[in-house]
């Protein structure tokens, strides 16, 4: 899916003027999509992971029916994924990691280059904010993206502040999803994202395969506009194997999406920024 596609009109005027994506041109004007609201008082916060190896809770297996999208049940792994926005509008998907420091999201680099402006809010739905509303500080990407766009380094570390009040990180909140850096191109993935013009985040269950040896391939329908950065969660080790980016910025059709292997180049990134 194109660029336009996958990150979403609703968004890329508002972009234009606020986050400046590298490939954000051309665009028409946006529809409104409403703006997250905090909700009080917050949920009670759910427990961080004791270690990188404890299993992410998941979503019931006997419910799954493979290849097909429905709107992601609330739960810890859904919670921790959640919208950037900016001007009013949500135009990618991002997710919570685990980290030493307890700041940081994945997304995938197409989304922006710049943390101008944006805002990251977990778990949200229909207007609401459960978590609260993070700032973004900073977008961390590979010389390899920032030289030539290279679709297999189509992935960004965003930091996110804490929460100013309290003091608290996100991932103290809400724990942070592992990333498995050398995962098999192979594997059985839940897919989140959230669709540009929707206020609910989807999700659909199916095997990965290898679109080439730097990129994984899914074939689950109706990810639309948005769904960027949407994270692929391992089934059996709850761990982050893959975002939607990289081959075609995610994929040229709604119905197969890609992401770029989560190997070296993103250990790498990783270790430069958390130590």
């Amino acid at each position: 899916m194109t660029l336009w596609h996958r990150l979403g009109l609703a968004a890329v005027f508002s972009l234009l003027f606020a986050v400046t994506p590298a490939a954000a041109r051309n665009a028409t004007p946006p529809e409104t999509a409403p703006t997250p609201q905090s909700a009080a008082p917050a949920p009670t916060p759910v427990p961080v992971p004791s270690s990188v190896s404890t299993p992410v809770p998941t979503p019931s297996a006997t419910a799954v029916v493979y290849g097909t999208t429905a709107t992601a049940p609330p739960g810890p792994e859904a919670d921790r994924v959640g919208v950037l926005s900016s001007g009013g509008h949500h135009f990618c998907t991002a997710s919570v990691i685990d980290s030493p420091g307890g700041t940081l999201a994945l997304t995938a680099a197409h989304c922006l280059d710049t943390p101008e402006g944006v805002t990251f809010t977990p778990a949200y739905r229909n207007g609401t904010a459960p978590y609260g509303t993070w700032t973004v500080t900073a977008v961390h990407t590979t010389d390899a993206w920032q030289d030539s766009e290279d679709p297999d380094a189509d992935f960004a570390l965003l930091e996110i502040a804490p929460d100013p009040a309290t003091g608290r990180t996100v991932q103290s909140v809400l724990g942070g999803t592992p990333v498995d850096f050398a995962a098999p191109l192979t594997a059985t993935a839940r897919l989140y994202g959230y669709p540009a013009r929707t206020e609910t985040p989807i999700l659909c269950t199916n095997t990965t395969t290898a679109q080439s040896p730097t990129q994984r391939r899914i074939d689950c329908p109706s990810y639309p506009g948005g769904t960027s950065g949407g994270p692929f969660v391992d089934t059996t080790t709850g761990h982050l194997i893959g975002i939607i980016g990289g081959h075609q910025q995610g994929g040229d059709t709604e119905d197969t999406s890609y992401s770029p292997a989560l190997g070296a180049a993103l250990r790498t990134l990783y270790e430069d920024v958390t130590t």
